[in-house]
């Protein structure tokens, strides 16, 4: 339980409390949540669906194109929806945008347009949303996808981390639009923000609430997984993806083995990029260069 005297607030959420589709949950004087229904191996609980502001609301990622999920974002937030942001847009993130304008005529801003997203302007980094409670500030977070957003709430000291950072799992780094080296960057970028960060606020999962160690941990994991990833290039001369992602994530469903090799193929460009590595992209061999 966050500490109401921490907020002013009389109750914010339990964290322990499970996730339910469709239910807004207060996170905070000015942040509500609403869960879509699209649980799974890659989505966790679903994707979270974020209103902030109470007078005039931002709402970050609709998430899918699911009638009654939009129809709770609609129904909470009513005509006070002024403006829709989307952190990237991968299918489980923006495809609601289009249901939810129609719904509430608000204006869509993300990073630019692709994968059928419309939007009436773009957001760069540094761009804010001057509402009459909050501004809500965008930070450009590539690596995930280039077009990454993360959106500081400055009032609460919250971030809206969308895939960048999820509660509960790693984040998916899947070439070519996913970089591993501009990944870690942006991790770096989010330490910077050190004293300007109370919360996490996750594209999926609960609100973190020890911002700088979650920070730091998911710095710490790549680093070593990079180090697992040129430990087998060294033992085994040259190999494939497929070899290495056996021997790394023998713990690991199978079925999930073709995401992890994505993930693997991403250090693999980090390092050749840096002269450590050598290799012919996902499916040829890789060698320590």
């Amino acid at each position: 339980m966050t500490d109401p005297t921490d907020t002013g607030e009389e109750l914010v959420e339990d964290l322990r409390k499970p996730i339910v589709h469709g239910v807004a949950s207060a996170l905070s004087p000015l942040v509500r949540r609403i869960v879509a229904p699209n649980p799974g191996k890659m989505t966790g609980p679903g994707t979270n669906t974020y209103l902030i502001g109470i007078d005039e609301i931002v709402v970050v990622d609709p998430g899918p194109d699911d009638a009654t999920h939009l129809d709770a974002i609609a129904g909470c937030g009513g005509d006070r929806i002024r403006w829709i942001v989307c952190t990237h847009t991968h299918p489980d993130h923006s495809p609601g945008v289009a249901g939810l304008k129609a719904r509430t005529g608000a204006e869509v801003l993300a990073f630019d347009e692709r994968d059928d997203l419309v939007i009436d302007r773009p957001m760069a980094d540094g761009d804010v949303i001057e509402a009459t409670e909050f501004v809500l500030r965008a930070l450009h977070t590539p690596g995930h996808a280039s077009n990454h957003l993360c959106f500081l709430l400055e009032q609460e000291r919250m971030v809206f981390t969308g895939d960048h950072i999820m509660e509960g799992s790693t984040v998916v780094i899947s070439p070519p639009d996913g970089d591993m080296a501009v990944y870690l960057e942006s991790l770096v970028r989010l330490q910077g923000l050190r004293r300007k960060l109370k919360t996490i606020a996750p594209g999926h999962g609960h609100l973190i609430e020890h911002p700088m160690a979650v920070v730091e941990g998911y710095i710490a994991h790549r680093l070593e997984r990079e180090a697992q990833v040129l430990d087998v290039l060294n033992t085994s001369g040259p190999t494939t993806i497929e070899v290495i992602v056996e021997r790394l994530y023998a713990d690991v469903d199978p079925e999930l083995h073709p995401v992890a090799a994505r993930t693997v193929w991403a250090h693999l460009r980090k390092l050749a990029d840096e002269g450590r590595a050598k290799g012919e992209d996902l499916e040829g061999s890789w060698a320590t260069a």
